[in-house]
């Protein structure tokens, strides 16, 4: 199987329509796709956060010479169209569980990792004068249902039991205070650190940041295949070859087993998706009583994500969603909208303007993957469960290191770099995930 889903997912001739690509400045910058023979010492699969950032570092820090390949232009995937939460993320496994599988120590190494990443995105914006459109501060998880308001008490025990971290539970009337207020919650988990950010304006700036240190960047031109040849890679696109030293493969969810052997199997893509509205005036979020900037998230397996925009736009986004043919696109429009509708009534009348989706990618062990995969020279970072805006800025910088030589695997979290497995009977894969959303859909009307 090459990929899970519907064509039109893949097909990178259609546009993005989404509000990023409507308000970002153009990338300014030409990436004409690969034509003929070319050679570098460090081809990277994917111009997205990771793959820019890995070949800005190898660039900058490590004289190398690198060249990026990009089936659609610089940002198309994930990185140009996710919810722009820049925040602790990268996998879905819990702490309790890690600290099992990895030990204590890795667990708070890798805790620490999520932080710094989100450091990195902040410092990489002011010293290279990007204009994210940075807003608000941390993070609060909402419960949407009494019980899980609950069980958050019991998180911050347990994030201040193994990671030393201080998080706080809020009430519905010290949420409305700080202008969060929603229908149908019950209470939230705030979580200080992080940032909302345009995900696209953030995407271009390291784009040119890259291409003007050196690296060439190819769009249109997908990697239809990998061989090896004389102790070299060679890269094939529908108009040239690219002969290179090493290979960083950096393209998550968008990975396709047919073009991508050599992560055939091993990774679980699944849809999201987001409106956007019209701007809301001062006097509708007011009637709402929502005026505040902070990410939020709810409680939910089948999670929603949703912040206010600096420009009075609200965007609401969720997960879920098995086709993704463009029938099926309108189905899960009117799902988000209903769910919009039922946490925010004042808000019935406000029009979507934008919708949009895309794919985020998952692991089987739920920790994402930096290192070198099986093959010598063949390096990948991918996998970042729905959350990566931040922990990309960390993972590229640390992929790159290994790949110039100046770090070995150790360096990084256990939770990091055991090998990528292969799903069990992958071809089910599809299988797997219409079962996972069955239950969660249970567990979240009535868990």
């Amino acid at each position: 199987m090459s990929s899970l889903f519907h064509p039109a997912i893949y097909d990178r001739d259609i546009p993005v329509e989404s509000y990023w690509q409507a308000s970002a400045p153009p990338l300014g910058r030409e990436t004409p796709p690969l034509a003929g023979e070319a050679s570098c010492e460090v081809a990277v699969i994917g111009a997205g956060y990771t793959g820019l950032t890995a070949a800005l570092t190898l660039a900058e820090q490590h004289g190398a010479g690198v060249t990026v390949l990009e089936a659609g232009t610089p940002g198309w995937g994930a990185s140009g169209r996710n919810g722009g939460f820049c925040c602790l993320g990268g996998a879905k496994l819990g702490y309790t569980e890690m600290a099992r599988r990895y030990g204590l120590e890795e667990t708070r190494r890798f805790f620490a990792v999520q932080m710094e990443a989100i450091d990195l995105v902040r410092q990489t914006c002011a010293e290279r004068g990007i204009d994210a459109d940075i807003t608000g501060g941390g993070e609060i998880i909402l419960a949407h249902r009494p019980a899980r308001r609950q069980e958050m008490e019991e998180e911050c025990g347990e994030l201040r039991r193994l990671l030393g971290f201080e998080a706080q539970v809020l009430d519905n009337d010290a949420l409305a205070e700080r202008g969060l207020a929603a229908d149908g919650f019950h209470g939230g988990l705030e979580l200080p650190l992080g940032v909302g950010l345009h995900p696209l304006k953030y995407l271009r700036g390291l784009a040119r940041a890259a291409i003007d240190a050196g690296v060439t960047v190819h769009g249109g031109s997908p990697v239809t295949q990998i061989s090896r040849e004389g102790g070299s890679y060679v890269l094939a696109t529908p108009e040239g070859r690219l002969t290179a030293r090493k290979v960083i493969i950096a393209t998550n969810g968008y990975s396709e087993d047919d073009r991508l052997p050599q992560l055939a199997g091993r990774l679980l893509p699944a849809l999201s998706s987001i409106i956007v509205t019209r701007p809301l005036s001062p006097e509708e979020r007011k009637a709402q009583g929502w005026t505040s900037t902070v990410m939020c998230a709810d409680s939910r397996r089948l999670l929603h994500y949703f912040r206010l925009l600096p420009d009075g736009r609200f965007l609401w986004g969720g997960r879920g969603g098995i086709s993704g043919s463009p029938a099926a696109a309108k189905a899960s429009e009117n799902r988000l909208r209903r769910a919009f509708e039922r946490h925010f009534p004042a808000w019935r009348h406000v029009e979507t303007e934008f919708f949009w989706r895309g794919l985020v990618c998952l692991s089987k062990p739920l920790v994402p993957f930096v290192g070198r995969l099986e093959e010598e020279g063949l390096y990948a970072s991918l996998a970042y469960h729905g959350n990566g805006v931040s922990f990309t800025a960390w993972a590229g910088r640390a992929v790159a290191a290994q790949v110039a030589g100046v770090q070995g695997a150790e360096a990084l979290p256990a939770v990091l770099r055991d090998p990528l497995p292969r799903f069990p009977l992958p071809f089910l894969r599809k299988v797997y995930l219409t079962g996972a959303y069955a239950a969660y859909g249970l567990q979240d009307a009535y868990g």
